[in-house]
């Protein structure tokens, strides 16, 4: 997700409702694609060279993901700290978004074929993960909205206290299920 706006400018209340909207929406398509990536690893089975392809492609889309989202929470600490201006991790944020998103939807289409067992619960653990990681990342929309507007040098400190809450509560989340998702997966021996 791309942010753009004037810095230093108040975004305005209509723009608080569409995101809003836009988070629904988001949710909501998430969801539904999540429910069709696990349908359907339910529903088809392969093997042999397809199902290797598939299992490649699906570790190589999570180290994308994942490495993208710890540049960007390791980048976000930096500012936490001081050590780094808003400006620069936002920019941050806009390059590795891409790489983020389309990461995490190969996951779902490669997750798709390698037909989950879902009478693990460390499966179910697993997948809900993956769910709460993408809701995650949509929930930050409207926090990022509110920081592109901030002047560039805007600190932590210098955030309500909201922001800061909900900033530290996206981080927590993303890194807890982005570890539990890695972990299960390989101690069960099933990506």
């Amino acid at each position: 997700m791309t942010y753009s706006a004037a810095a230093g400018r108040r975004i305005p209340r209509k723009s608080h409702k569409s995101s809003r909207r836009l988070v629904g929406i988001l949710c909501v398509g998430a969801g539904v694609a999540w429910v069709l990536s696990v349908m359907l690893g339910l529903s088809v089975t392969i093997s042999g060279p397809p199902r290797a392809l598939a299992l490649s492609v699906h570790i190589l889309a999570m180290v994308l993901a994942f490495g993208a989202i710890l540049l960007v929470d390791w980048h976000g600490f930096l500012w936490l700290i001081g050590k780094r201006e808003l400006a620069e991790t936002i920019r941050l944020d806009g390059a590795a978004g891409p790489l983020i998103w389309s990461g995490t939807a190969a996951m779902l289409l490669t997750g798709a074929f390698l037909a989950p067992n879902v009478s693990n619960p460390w499966t179910i653990v697993k997948l809900g993960a993956v769910l709460v990681l993408m809701l995650n990342g949509i929930m930050l929309i409207p926090l990022m909205r509110r920081l592109v507007v901030m002047p560039p040098t805007t600190t932590f400190a210098g955030l309500p206290i909201g922001q800061r809450v909900h900033m530290l509560l996206c981080l927590a989340i993303s890194q807890a299920c982005w570890w539990t998702a890695i972990v299960v997966g390989f101690v069960n021996a099933e990506l």
